[in-house]
C-alpha cells in the first residue's frame, strides 16, 4: 500500500486507507490554517502599529539647556491662557479648534543651515495640557498637516527640528497652498533672516466660527492664515503682516501684505501688546512694504 506521500493522483490516494485520508486532510487543513492566521495576524499588527503606535517625546532630555530666546516685549495676547514653551518655540494652543491660535518664535541668520534631519513621526504635545489633536485626524481628509514654525527654519539641531512635528504646531491646510504660496512666504522670510540678521514670526489660522471640521476630534480646517513679522526694536522696529486664504494663489506676495492691526481685528490677538502705545498705534496700522524687499 502507498504511504500518501508516494500518492502521484487521485486513484492512489483513493487507494490509501481511511485514516491516512484523514491524515493527508488535516496537514492540508493545517497548513492552510497557519497561512490564514499568519496573514490576519500581520494586518492586525499594521493596523495597530499605525492607529495606536506613538514614539517617545521629543521634549529635550540632554539636560544641555539649549534655546532660542523670544525678546518678551513682543510676544502676543492668548485668548486662552494655554501657553506652551518649548525650547525653539512658544504657542498658544487653543482645545476648541484642536491646534494652536498662535506659534511664535525668532529665526535667526544663524539658523539657516541645510543639515540633512531625519524626519520624525507627528506626536501629540505633551505640554499642551489638555493633549493636543491626534495626527491620525488627518488620515484622509485630504488635507496637509501645515507647519506653523516650519521645520525647515529648525534645522540647526535635531532637537529644534523635531519640535516641529509636535501636532500644537500643525495646522489642516488645502496641499496646493502648502506646497505654493505659504512655501514661498516662508522662504521669502529666511530669506529676510538671512539679510536683515534676526526676524520674530508669529503665524496661525483664523479660527473663527462655522469652520469645516476633520477627525474624531474636529479638528478646525481655518479659511486664512496669517503670519505677522517684525524686526528692529524701538521706534526703529519694522512691522508686516499677511493674510492668505488656504487656496493656491499666483499673485505676488507683496499683494497679500496687510497691516496688523487687520490681523488684530481678524483673530482677536493682541499682537505687540508690550510695545509703547504710541508705537503700537503708529506702526501697527501701517502697511510698510517698503521696509522690506520681495523675493517672490
Amino acid at each position: 500500500m502507498l504511504g500518501y506521500k508516494g500518492a502521484q493522483n487521485e486513484s492512489d490516494i483513493q487507494s490509501i486507507g481511511p485514516n491516512l485520508k484523514f491524515t493527508v486532510f488535516l496537514k492540508c487543513m493545517n497548513r492552510k490554517t497557519i497561512y490564514t492566521i499568519l496573514t490576519i495576524c500581520c494586518v492586525v499588527g499594521f493596523w495597530l502599529f499605525d492607529n495606536f503606535y506613538t514614539p517617545a517625546t521629543y521634549s529635550d532630555t540632554s539636560g544641555d539647556g539649549a534655546k532660542t530666546v523670544i525678546a518678551s516685549s513682543l510676544m502676543p495676547s492668548s485668548t486662552t491662557g494655554e501657553i506652551v514653551e518649548h525650547s525653539h518655540f512658544t504657542l498658544s494652543y487653543n482645545e476648541a479648534y484642536e491646534q494652536a491660535e498662535w506659534v511664535a518664535y525668532s529665526l535667526k541668520k544663524e539658523h539657516l543651515t541645510n543639515d540633512d534631519r531625519k524626519r520624525p513621526y507627528f506626536i501629540e504635545d505633551p505640554k499642551v495640557r489638555t493633549k493636543s489633536a491626534d495626527w491620525r485626524n488627518y488620515k484622509g481628509s485630504g488635507y496637509d498637516r501645515g507647519h506653523l514654525c516650519p521645520a525647515g527654519d529648525r534645522r540647526f539641531s535635531e532637537q529644534a527640528y523635531n519640535e516641529t512635528f509636535y501636532t500644537s504646531n500643525i495646522s489642516p491646510q488645502d496641499r496646493d497652498f502648502n506646497a505654493g504660496i505659504w512655501n514661498k512666504l516662508e522662504k521669502q522670510v529666511r530669506i529676510w533672516a538671512k539679510r536683515h540678521g534676526e526676524i520674530f514670526v508669529v503665524t496661525g489660522g483664523v479660527l473663527e466660527e462655522g469652520l469645516d471640521e476633520i477627525g474624531e476630534e474636529d479638528v478646525d480646517v481655518p479659511e486664512y492664515y496669517y503670519k505677522v513679522i517684525a524686526r528692529g526694536d524701538g521706534d526703529e522696529i519694522k512691522m508686516l503682516a499677511f493674510l492668505l486664504e488656504g487656496k493656491e494663489r499666483s499673485k505676488p506676495l507683496k499683494q497679500f501684505s496687510v497691516s496688523v492691526d487687520e490681523v488684530e481685528k481678524r483673530t482677536g490677538i493682541d499682537f505687540f501688546r508690550k510695545l509703547p502705545k504710541k508705537i503700537q498705534d503708529q506702526k501697527e496700522s501701517e502697511v510698510d512694504t517698503g521696509s522690506w524687499k520681495f523675493s517672490f
